[in-house]
Parts: structure tokens; sequence; C-alpha cells
């Protein structure tokens, strides 16, 4: 029984520092959310085609110090040979045959802070209910686009744009 306890206790005390019970902060930013330049990625999570393109937007990111990793999960996979569509972008105007751009119209956006280590962040879905919610109380409606901002390993934006 002790062990029990003392296991516990320590799982707890480690998921504390590790920041598990820190908050999600969510606020409205009243602008445009910017602009991204990047790459789609239409496929299985197995294909060696998705790293390929995860390591042609990094190496971008290195040659463009300031910007940030930003990733569109428009069609998420249920399991590993499921199809999936994503967008990895920057927030820096690329030029090149394999880059897009997404541009977003809407005025504002919910921005949703998480700081924690990856091993107990919490999941994108429970982020992304307490968005919805968070804009359900402030009488607002989101356009459905959940971006993801990866600041470092340990902080985590997302950008969730308002309906005009």
């Amino acid at each position: 029984m002790l062990v029990a306890v003392v296991i516990i206790t320590g799982s707890y005390i480690l998921f504390n520092k590790l920041g598990g019970d820190n908050p999600v902060e969510i606020s409205l930013i009243k602008k445009n959310p910017e602009s991204l330049t990047g790459i789609y990625y239409i496929g299985t999570p197995q294909d060696e085609k998705l790293k390929k393109a995860f390591e042609e937007v990094e190496t971008q990111k290195s040659l463009h110090p300031g910007t940030y990793l930003h990733t569109i999960y428009e069609v998420e996979p249920a399991g590993k040979l499921d199809t999936m569509r994503v967008f990895i972008g920057l927030n820096q105007a690329l030029s090149g045959e394999n880059f897009e751009s997404r541009i977003f119209q809407e005025k504002q956006y919910l921005l949703a802070k998480i700081q924690s280590s990856s091993w107990v962040m919490p999941g994108p879905e429970k982020v992304k209910e307490q968005l919805l919610s968070f804009a359900d109380s402030a009488k607002l409606t989101l356009s459905g686009v959940f971006i993801d901002k990866i600041i470092t390993d340990n902080e985590v934006h997302v950008i969730a744009p308002v309906k005009d």
C-alpha cells in the first residue's frame, strides 16, 4: 500500500513539474492571422514524403531567423494507413515551385498558449474543445481552421480564426 502511495505521489509531482497542470491561456487577438507559405502533404503518416516535407520547411526555417513552424491538419488520420492532409509552413514569404501560400481573411482570432513538456501537453482535441467553449461563451464563431504554431518543444500556440 505504501509503495502505491509513493508511486502515485511521485507521478503527480513529476506531472506538475513537467507542466501538466498548466492552464491553456486563451485570448482574442483583433488582427488577421499571419499569412503562411509552405507545403501541402497528402498521404499516409508513414510515407517518407511527409518527413521530407517537414525537413524542407525546417531548412527554410533555419534560413529565416525569427520564423516559426506552423501546421494545419485539414484531414487528420485515424490510423497509420489513413490518408491525411496537412499544410506545413512558415510565417515568411518563400519562393519555389513546392511552396503555396495560405492567406487568412478573418479580422481576428483566438490564441491558445500551451506551455508544458511535450510529455504532458494536452492533446489537440482537448485544446480545440477549450477554444470552442471560449468562442461559444464570447458569442464568436470559429472558421474551423486550427493552426498549430510551434514556438519551442515546450510551447505551442494554437490559432483559431474567427468568422467575420
